[in-house]
């Protein structure tokens, strides 16, 4: 067997004129009988006739058959563990003569498992102070907040103008338009031009009001544009905020006072930067598995992972309301650019599997169904349904895998060695 390259290897096949006999029959034989040959009752042509008449077809039938039978008989005599679809190359199939080819294919690779136990991460439990749960607070306590019309009067900063707008130069093809559009006069995220424009407005007024958009404005209709709008002050809001106090707690679950409330708040932001933190962790942690351990991995892989990165990608720009197919995205650019992240993650999943296997961990039957369950409920369907349907489509195999991977990940991350992270450099203060 000849190495090509890292897991790419090469093999030599040789089919004999017998076995080549042996299969042109059998399909002759099956041609003839589906076969409706004019001047003949169907399934009555002679041999004879059907070998000249469908030649071409009883050709690739031979080689579509044979080749898997022998590829599959050597590579089960050598134990190779391929990985997809051979390439087959150089077949030379000539009347008379056995069939030579060659057969290009990726092996599964052999590698020895280093330390895997006590690598070094960077980590340290997250804290809360008691200024980030106030933090939280102001951010629960306006979003419960009310707004409420004020009587005619001039706008000033601080208010919450509820305007009708359309653009009526500065924009191509259709106008941006809003029929309600509420605007905070002040807010250091509102384009000032509005803000100075609205101000000593009435409501019922309107005005031409033009603004300049920066480069990297959020929408690209927009950016780098100067527009003028027709703006109409339509009325004015107040925001009032609720009390922070035990009645405000009532109403945001089951808690009887507001320390009882504050406490879920600190507990959650604690969940929040503990998940984030250990995320980071095992993330540092996968790649120093990766990079300290050097062995080929197959293209086939390669091209899977960056095959499944181009559908994550595709999904993600879906659920932000891109169409994917608008951007024109080149694959061999994509593949260029992410082709040694795709690699490393090749790596990383196989030495996660072999440390699964070595660890004997596995998905149980209560965690499998667990997560079956979640699933049907963020479905909306039954929990029978969905397993039907991850069981026809693999995609309770696919499950389990991901629930030992994740498992494998959380052992590492238990048997690593804790550092604290290097403190940050202090920023140079202008001067």
């Amino acid at each position: 067997m000849a190495l090509i390259e890292g897991c790419r290897h090469e093999l030599e096949f040789t089919v004999s004129v017998l076995d080549i006999a042996d299969e042109t029959q059998r399909v002759v034989e099956k041609i003839q009988k589906q076969a409706n040959v004019p001047g003949f009752r169907p399934g009555k042509a002679p041999l004879s006739i059907i070998q000249n008449r469908f030649k071409s077809e009883i050709r690739q039938e031979v080689i579509e058959a044979l080749l898997p039978k022998v590829l599959q008989k050597r590579f089960e005599e050598d134990k190779l563990a391929v990985v997809g679809t051979p390439n087959i190359v150089d077949l030379k199939f000539e009347d008379g003569q056995p069939m030579v080819f060659k057969a290009q294919f990726d092996v599964h690779p052999e590698f020895d498992l280093g330390e895997y136990k006590g690598l070094e991460v960077e980590y340290e439990d997250p804290v809360v102070a008691e200024a980030d749960v106030e933090d939280r607070l102001a951010q629960i306590r306006d979003s419960k907040a009310e707004y409420v019309n004020l009587d005619p009067r001039p706008a000033e900063s601080g208010d919450y103008a509820v305007v009708s707008l359309e653009s009526v130069e500065g924009v191509e093809g259709e106008p941006v338009k809003s029929n309600e559009m509420m605007i905070e006069l002040g807010n250091p995220d509102t384009m000032p031009a509005f803000t100075e424009g609205i101000t000593g407005m009435t409501p019922g007024e309107s005005k031409i009001i033009e603004v300049s958009y920066p480069e990297d404005y959020g929408q690209e209709k927009l950016s780098g544009k100067t527009v003028k709008f027709d703006v109409e002050l339509k009325f004015l809001r107040s925001k009032e905020l609720p009390d922070l106090d035990d009645e405000f707690a009532k109403s945001m679950g089951d808690f009887q006072t507001l320390d009882e409330f504050k406490n879920q708040v600190r507990a959650s932001i604690l969940q929040e930067r503990t998940y984030r933190a250990q995320e980071e962790a095992k993330s540092k942690l996968i790649e120093k598995l990766a990079d300290s351990h050097s062995f080929a991995v197959p293209e086939t892989y390669v091209e899977r992972q960056l095959e499944s990165q181009l559908r994550n990608y595709a999904q993600t720009l879906a659920m932000q309301g891109i169409d994917p197919k608008t951007l024109n995205i080149d694959f061999n650019k994509f593949k260029e650019s992410q082709t040694e992240r795709a690699t490393r993650d090749v790596k990383a999943g196989l030495l996660l599997d072999r440390i699964g296997t070595v660890e004997a961990i596995a998905a149980t039957n209560d965690e499998i169904d667990r997560e079956v369950s979640r699933l049907a409920r963020s479905q909306r369907e039954p929990v029978a349904a969905v397993r039907m349907k991850m069981e026809k489509d693999g995609g309770l195999d696919r499950l389990a895998s991901r629930i030992r991977t994740d498992k494998t990940i959380n052992f590492l991350f238990e048997q690593a060695r804790k550092v604290a992270p290097a403190p940050k450099p202090a920023e140079k203060s202008e001067e």
